[in-house]
């Protein structure tokens, strides 16, 4: 493997909401599922992290069980979803999300990231991170990896559950 892209686990206060920024900290459980999490993953070389709290504390954990150094990168951080961060999704007006799904790549009806915005971060990061790593991020930015590689022609829509690790190949 290149690198692999693992999701953070459920962080406490996500549920129903839209909390791409948002500092969430980590859900109950952290310690057993970084456990779970690293008895299943081969040992990386180093571990990337996101700087949010849900990502750095899972990255923290696995990092001390493989016993390789973590460093945090800013360009794996999730998309800004500027004004419907904290918003129960049901509450996100619905002619925003509409104008989102239209144009997904650009549009910016919340005034935070657009989709293409995050993809080119995701991209830049792509280029930074060394071979080997094990990147601890989010849901978004493993889209756009999968988009920006190749490796899924479907990733915008594709589920990645708490927890999920996904191997990427760059060329």
């Amino acid at each position: 493997m290149d690198l692999i892209l693992l999701r953070h686990l459920a962080p406490t206060g996500g549920e129903g909401r839209c909390y791409g920024r948002t500092d969430l900290a980590p859900g109950p459980g952290l310690d057993a599922g970084a456990a779970r999490l690293a008895r299943r993953l081969p040992r990386p070389a180093r571990i990337v992290t996101s700087p949010l709290r849900r990502c750095r504390t899972l990255a923290r954990r696995l990092g001390a069980r493989f016993r390789v150094p973590v460093t945090v990168a800013p360009g794996w951080t999730e998309i800004d979803f500027g004004a419907w961060e904290t918003l129960p999704w049901d509450q996100v007006p619905r002619a925003e999300l509409d104008a989102w799904a239209a144009d997904l790549l650009h549009a910016r009806a919340h005034g935070g990231e657009s989709v293409a915005m995050l993809l080119a971060r995701t991209r830049r990061a792509l280029v930074r991170t060394p071979r080997g790593s094990l990147v601890v991020t989010h849901a978004g930015p493993i889209r756009a990896a999968l988009v920006a590689t190749g490796a899924g022609a479907s990733g915008w829509s594709r589920r990645i559950g708490f927890g999920e690790a996904v191997a990427i190949l760059r060329g």
